[in-house]
């Protein structure tokens, strides 16, 4: 039939069989042109589906488009409802068109060559016909500029395929180093908000099930262990040691039950949310693996042609194309493939860290209590991270599978059932293999515990860093994390060493099976002889069965490490949320708080903290909580905020909540950031604020203003500042509760009377709203409308102030106790003094209860806000002017970006390199390492390739003996010596790439060991302004991330390297050998190659610097968030927190997916310079065929079909290596802070120094940073031995500067401090810092015992630290605790109340006994009757000191000798208080603010 459609024979096979070989004309005019439209018409219905079902808005029509329209118009048109790019399979059409084109073409044009004139026309009409189809194929080629900003969404085809949209950025990363700006967005599909809420809804499906099921296994595990009970019988149940037995089985099996959490339905709710990906990379590796199999079918062709001396030279040329058409193939779908994986890989770290952050909001106190901060960070970190790793790879897990199945299969045609024994070597190996990988697994969990046991002690050491410089403790705590370290290394030792043993059975198994398979083969039968198309097609597939072999081990342990971090995700998300149930919100309630018999706890298993409290809060009511430390009023605050577990009872409440939390919690940011904290700027609300809370004049002082950068944690504000900007954050918030958790308690006396009157007061800026006060200020209570007194976390009596005193209860007692010396009357007066002094913005002090009372310091604050004398410049007119500037300054805010003031950024922006990593990196690296391991390591190296090639070598020698001898004469002995060497080469092989990878163990560790030694050791010795402008977040990096990557990332990649190097020198070594005139093609094809290298690695290096970079805030945002939790959900601001989150997760997620794509862009190119070689060689070998026999074609062949994968890899290592040397790098540059001053100099103060105590100041002058100005101005005074001084003054006037001078914090700018005739400056800093003694203001304490908070040197006996604790009032606390000395503190110190912290310093002080004590007034969260006992203990203990108290509140110091007045860095007034009060000067008129009259007036 189709010979009569075409006039012309069909089909002749006798066509072929010629030199020049043809196919019929028929053929080509039916079945080659039906192969593309078959192709067109089978796929079009689904195109058109999929466009119909996707449409949205249509794109504009271009003139590239119109270009492209001449045929197919209709999918081509109807695409364009979708996206404006080409279709795929319309460019695989055109592809196919011009290919099966090609034969009729070329039939044609013989036809015209040889004279045939009968079908000219037909013959041109053809030929512009194929014209046309040639140039469709290179517009569709084009792509189309999109409306958005990335390419990819507009590319075509042939562009997409070939990564060609991404030539831009590569360019760009080139010519300069890429920044943020330059790297395009990820599509809406992957933007974590779109990820976030796809996952929640499977989850949403799968928990519930995984809950149900943890249940059914608790029930289960009741019944069998109340069955185990019921089995004792009578008589054994009365003895005493079973019912120990039992009870010590209970425990188990509690701790047991705690640990159980709903399992494995993390990876069922990833499948579900990501199958559609899946899916598609799981077609593309299967054709991928197919394909893969065909080159040693080729190769067995090729061997055969060059064998056979008749054969056609056509065939030989056939074959080639065939070798790149495959491999290109090949090339195509696994890059596309590689590609779904990378961004499946992405996709699944974003959503596990958007659902960590979001679950981090929602998490229940107990829950939380579990985790530290940097655990929780860890989970983000770390375990999102290798979960991304192991998506990336997971299709290897069937992949694997099947392509050593095919490899037997193929195997076994080639070589018959002595495949078996190759195979049986394989499966030996494998249980040898997974033995070392579970005892790896062990290892590896272990490491993770040292791991977080080290970055744990490591956040607390910078945390406390201040308080470790003040006594001296660096040594003691270095030693802890060196200790920690020398465990972990040793761990990484014996993993490397079992890793170096995995290694070398997966590089030994080929060897060894090729060995083994062949002697067999031999040895079998004497039929058997080894020819050239056996060997090599064996060796191909021996080649392609290492991959998989050698992949799965390692596939085996990412998922063991991937497990460990699923059971660790699925417990964290699986947790409980916070239970608010009991917290119910009624808009149509009388009342705004109501609690009814509301009980609550911190913790399930411990009793209640708040019991049966029954209290009714009426609107606008101001309301007191008073009570003794640990009575439970920041408990009953964090009740009323849903923070704690419901005992029973319930609270109600009507409208919205403020919050300040007692511990301020400040965000990293401007003040005015803090303080708006995402509401909109109202500049009049805003500026009363401002006032109200007693800002203007620090605002004033800071550099820049309410625009000054506040750092993490508020490092750079004091104690009071950061409390009165906690204060005035609530305040802004418009809401209808305020709870307030002793607010005043960090301020000083009158700051907190005009905080009082100006926002919490009856008259203050809050007073129609409904305000809860816990307070330790007793002098505000007559003003307030109700008291609540709590005791032990029930509610002792409640009524107004009046009402308490009449009723003489415990309220009234406690209050006697203080105002005894008030005066005849027994409550304190209030007295409305003079409005003399209002015009100061600062109203003067009530009453005249002891200032003692009044208020208590929690934190550093260097604040008394008084000014210092009316004369010194009428301070409310600089109230005023820098009210309006400030004014002004915000409303005319230029659109162009304010020029800093000096000092106003504190945080300097991290450091990003750029540019190539130096030398000097690699060769401080290298250094670590050891020059002589290196040697030795290289040489193994190279030796272990020189035997691979000699192997090579002699098995084609091998071969060539089956033309000399056939199977009758082959003798046995040339037999067994072919057999013996072959095997001798390849364990030499093996044997030197182990000695090379253990050596490499030992020198990789012992690098590892000398970073962190010299980092963690710079790290101490930095000094304090470092870590006021650097975050903890960016030096914990360090320790963390950057430290991991030089303990496991690095070594690995150097080690690859090195093979890959060694390796593709060795393969092109061969070619040439056997093909000389290979160098003419090898040298453009490095040029290329090396090309293509150095635009990549720039953009790649840059996008992974960009990618640590935006990594850096997100991890520190999450960690602000989960310590500012409470702060958060009281604000209701989670949702803002969440989408910040989002927001910085899709920064980061931008600079991974560029840097995958970047690499994908590479392989394309590099497979391509891999495909050419084995084209190229191919084709030698068909233009040479006269020359060269089966056996060098085989051997040429088979070692060129390897290059492809070794030249990928070996770019990848070489941008691996670069990206992971960037840790050394950044490590290097925090090796490199400038240090402080030397611990321990030559000269040491003499023995007993200090011993009298005297303190001179000459001339002294300091400044905190070098480009600030002076803070103390020339100071010079004398301070005798055992005298105590007072230093006052307001914020900012040098108080705590002058503490920090003297403990070398501070490094003199000018003039000297002489104590007990030795300068300060000349001695080493640990020798000063060891001799002074200081009470701060923030209590610091540190995980681990209380004895080592005391005492970490073990310098003292347990007497003398019972002793200590006994003198501070702790003694019967510390010895009711189960562990007494040994009791554990959480981070932090978290576990004890804030009073209790204060007193465990004060007993840190005390044991200490140095000549010299300063106090930065350190009574802050105490209650009246502790202060007291403070206060007595402190003039009791320390009589024989020279004592130096920075006060805040005036009466703790005018018991002293002299007091010193400060102001802007002076000192203006100098001598007894007696002298001062005597004369009207700044420190008179702060007594008579504060209600001093004379010295005695204040006697406690």
């Amino acid at each position: 039939m189709l010979e009569k459609f075409c006039n012309s024979t069909f089909w002749n096979s006798s066509l072929l069989d010629s030199p020049e070989a043809d196919l019929p004309l028929c053929f080509e005019q039916t079945v080659l042109v039906w192969i593309p439209l078959g192709f067109l018409w089978l796929l079009a219905p689904w195109q058109l589906l999929h466009v119909y079902r996707s449409r949205n808005k249509k794109s504009s029509i271009t003139k590239l488009y119109l270009a492209k329209q001449l045929l197919v118009l209709l999918i081509q048109h109807s695409r364009r409802w979708c996206v404006q790019k080409d279709s795929w399979f319309l460019s695989l059409f055109w592809i196919l068109s011009v290919l099966c084109g090609t034969f009729q073409l070329q039939t044609l044009i013989r036809m015209l060559l040889k004279d045939n004139n009968s079908s000219l026309a037909y013959s041109c009409l053809f030929f512009i016909c194929y014209a046309f189809q040639i140039l469709i194929l290179v517009l569709s080629a084009f792509s189309e500029k999109g409306s958005s900003d990335n390419p990819s969404l507009t590319a075509s085809f042939l562009s997409k395929i070939t990564f060609s949209w991404y030539d831009s950025i590569v360019l760009k990363g080139y010519k300069q180093p890429l920044t943020l700006e330059d790297v395009w967005d990820v599509d809406e599909q992957s933007k974590t908000k779109v990820l976030g809420s796809k996952f929640e809804t499977r989850m949403a499906g799968e928990l519930p099930k995984a809950r149900r099921a943890l249940q059914r296994r608790q029930q289960k595990a009741q019944r069998s262990g109340t069955t185990k009970l019921h089995g004792l019988n009578k008589n054994q149940s009365q003895s005493q040691d079973v019912l120990v037995l039992e009870e010590a089985k209970k425990k188990k099996k509690k701790s047991g039950t705690a640990e159980d959490f709903p399992k494995s339905w993390l990876v069922k709710t990833l499948f579900k949310t990501f199958y559609g990906i899946l899916l598609k990379s799981f077609l593309l590796k299967l054709v991928y693996d197919t394909l893969t199999f065909l080159n040693p079918q080729l190769l067995k062709l090729l061997i055969s042609f060059a064998n056979d001396r008749d054969a056609y030279v056509w065939i030989g040329y056939l074959y080639s194309i065939l070798f790149f058409v495959v491999a290109l193939l090949q090339s195509c779908c696994l890059q596309y493939y590689f590609q779904l994986c990378f961004t499946l890989g992405v996709n699944v770290r974003t959503t596990i860290m958007a659902s960590v952050y979001k679950k981090a909001l929602n998490l229940s106190n107990r829950a939380r209590k579990l985790y530290t901060v940097g655990e929780t960070v860890n989970l983000m970190s770390v375990d999102a991270q290798k979960l991304m790793d192991v998506t990336n790879f997971i299709h290897l897990l069937w992949s694997n599978v099947l392509q050593i199945v095919l490899s037997i299969y193929f195997l076994w045609i080639e070589l018959g059932p002595s495949v078996l024994a190759g195979v049986g070597v394989m499966l030996l190996l494998i249980p040898a293999n997974g033995i070392i990988a579970t005892k790896n697994k062990a290892i590896q969990a272990k490491n993770m515990n040292k791991k977080d046991k080290r970055l744990k002690i490591m956040n607390e050491i910078l945390n406390g860093i201040k308080i470790l410089k003040y006594f001296a403790w660096e040594p003691s705590f270095r030693n802890q994390v060196n200790d920690i370290r020398k465990k972990e290394l040793k761990n990484l030792l014996t993993f490397g060493q079992m890793q170096s043993m995995i290694m070398f059975l997966l590089y030994s198994t080929p060897i060894l099976v090729s060995v083994v398979t062949f002697s067999v083969y031999v040895l079998v039968d004497s039929n058997n002889i080894l020819d050239a198309k056996k060997a090599f097609t064996s060796i191909t597939l021996f080649n392609i069965l290492r991959f998989p072999l050698g992949m799965f081990p390692m596939m085996i342990s990412s998922l063991l490490q991937a497990s460990v971090s699923l059971e660790r995700l699925e417990k964290y998300l699986g947790g409980d949320d916070l239970d608010t149930s009991a917290i119910r919100h009624d808009c149509h309630f009388d009342k705004v708080v109501q609690f009814s018999e509301a009980s609550f706890t911190w913790d399930r298993e411990t009793e209640a903290t708040i019991r049966d409290v029954n209290l009714d809060i009426m609107p606008g009511q101001l309301v007191a909580v008073v009570g003794t430390v640990g009575s439970g009023k920041s408990s009953l605050m964090s009740a009323m905020l849903g923070e704690m577990e419901n005992v029973h009872g319930h609270i109600t409440i009507k409208g919205t909540i403020a919050y300040v939390p007692q511990q301020s919690w400040i965000q990293n940011g401007t003040i005015k950031d803090n303080i708006l904290f995402g509401s909109e700027f109202d500049e009049k609300r805003y500026q009363q604020v401002l006032e109200a809370c007693a800002l203007l004049q620090d605002l004033k002082v800071l550099p820049g203003g309410d625009l000054a950068e506040i750092g993490e944690k508020g490092i750079n504000l004091s104690g009071g500042q950061k409390q009165r900007i906690s204060l005035a954050r609530a305040t802004y918030q418009n809401a209808d509760i305020y709870i307030l958790d002793d607010p005043l308690s960090a301020v000083d006396a009158h700051v907190g009377k005009h905080i009082f009157d100006k926002v919490l007061g009856p008259n203050g800026l809050l007073k129609s709203k409904t305000r809860l006060l816990v307070t330790h200020s007793i002098h505000f209570l007559p003003q307030v409308d109700e008291i609540v007194v709590l005791e032990n976390g029930t509610i002792s009596e409640k009524g107004s102030y009046r009402a308490l005193l009449a009723k003489k209860g415990l309220f009234a007692k406690n209050l006697k106790t203080f105002v005894k010396q008030a005066g005849p009357e027994g409550e304190a007066t209030v007295n409305e003094d003079s409005g003399e002094e209002d015009d100061y913005g600062l109203l003067s002090s009530v009453e005249e209860v002891p200032q003692d009372v009044a208020s208590f310091t929690m934190n550093r604050e260097n604040s008394l806000h008084r000014t210092l004398s009316r004369r010194s410049r009428s301070s409310s007119r600089r109230l005023k002017t820098l009210k309006n500037s400030l004014r002004t300054q915000n409303v005319n805010t230029p659109k162009e970006e304010k020029e800093l003031v000096k000092g106003q950024k504190l945080i300097e922006k991290e450091f990003i390199q750029t540019g190539k990593v130096k030398f000097s990196i690699y060769l401080k690296y290298l250094q670590a390492v050891g020059w002589c391991s290196i040697f030795f390591i290289v040489f193994a190296y190279v030796t272990s390739f020189v035997a691979l090639i000699g192997s090579n070598l002699w098995l084609s020698v091998w071969t060539s003996d089956s033309k000399t001898f056939n199977a009758s004469n082959y003798p046995a002995s040339q037999r067994d010596m072919r057999i013996g060497v072959y095997g001798a080469l390849g364990l030499t092989q093996g044997i030197f790439v182990l000695i090379a990878n253990i050596l490499s163990v030992y020198g990789f560790t012992h690098a590892s060991n000398i970073l962190h030694k010299q980092l963690l050791n710079n790290i101490l010795r930095a000094p304090m302004s470092f870590f006021d402008t650097t975050p903890i977040g960016r030096i914990v990096n360090r320790f963390a991330g950057d430290i991991s990557t030089v303990d496991d990332t690095l070594p690995v990649s150097l080690r690859s390297w090195i093979l890959c190097f060694l390796g593709i020198v060795s393969t092109l070594f061969m070619i040439c050998l056997a093909t000389p005139a290979f160098i003419i093609i090898v040298i453009p094809l490095g040029i290329i190659y090396v090309s293509v290298q150095i635009f990549y690695v720039a953009t790649s290096r840059q996008l992974r610097r960009l990618d640590s970079v935006t990594r850096s805030p997100l991890y520190s945002f999450f960690s602000e968030t989960v310590s500012g939790l409470p702060v958060i959900r009281a604000f209701q601001h989670q949702h803002r927190f969440l989408k910040h989150s989002e927001e910085l997760i899709d920064t980061n997620q931008k600079c991974v997916y560029s840097w995958i794509i970047s690499n994908r862009w590479l392989a394309v190119r590099l497979e391509l310079v891999g495909n050419l070689i084995v084209f190229f060689s191919s084709l030698m070998i068909v233009i040479f065929k006269i020359n060269l026999s089966g056996e060098v074609v085989g051997f040429v062949l088979s070692n060129a079909l390897n290059i492809t994968q070794t030249l990928n890899w070996l770019v990848r290592m070489t941008s691996e290596v670069e990206t992971n040397i960037v840790a050394v790098e950044r490590i290097n540059e925090y090796i490199n802070v400038e240090n402080e001053a030397p611990w321990v100099t030559e000269k040491r103060p003499p023995a007993g120094w200090p011993s009298k105590g005297e303190i001179q100041f000459n001339n002294y002058q300091v400044r905190y940073r070098p480009e600030l100005d002076l803070v103390l101005k020339g100071i010079t005074c004398d301070i005798r031995s055992q005298e105590k001084i007072g230093v006052v003054g307001r914020t900012g006037a040098g108080k705590s500067s002058l503490t920090n001078s003297l403990f070398r914090i501070l490094e003199a700018s000018g003039g000297q401090i002489i104590i007990d005739g030795v300068d300060i400056a000349s001695i080493g800093l640990h020798d000063l810092r060891e001799k002074l003694t200081i009470i701060p203001q923030d209590p610091v304490l540190f995980s681990g015992s209380l004895r080592v908070n005391l005492d970490p040197f073990n310098n003292y006996s347990d007497e003398e630290v019972w002793k200590a604790l006994e003198l501070v009032h702790l003694k019967s606390f510390v010895a009711n605790l189960p562990l007494g000395l040994s009791h554990e503190l959480a981070e932090a110190g978290d576990n004890l109340s804030i009073g209790q912290k204060q007193l465990l310093c004060l007993a840190r002080a005390l044991l200490r006994k140095s000549k010299i004590l300063i106090m930065d007034e350190a009574t802050a969260a105490v209650d009246l009757e502790t202060d007291q006992l403070i206060q007595i203990t402190i003039r009791k203990e320390f009589s024989h000191c020279t004592a130096i108290t920075i006060a805040h509140r005036l009466h703790t110091i005018m018991d002293s000798d002299k007091v010193m007045v400060l102001d802007n860095g002076k000192i203006v007034e100098f001598g007894s208080p007696e002298e001062l009060l005597a004369k009207p000067g700044p420190f008179y008129f702060m007594a008579k603010e504060a209600g001093i009259e004379n010295v005695n007036s204040t006697a406690l």
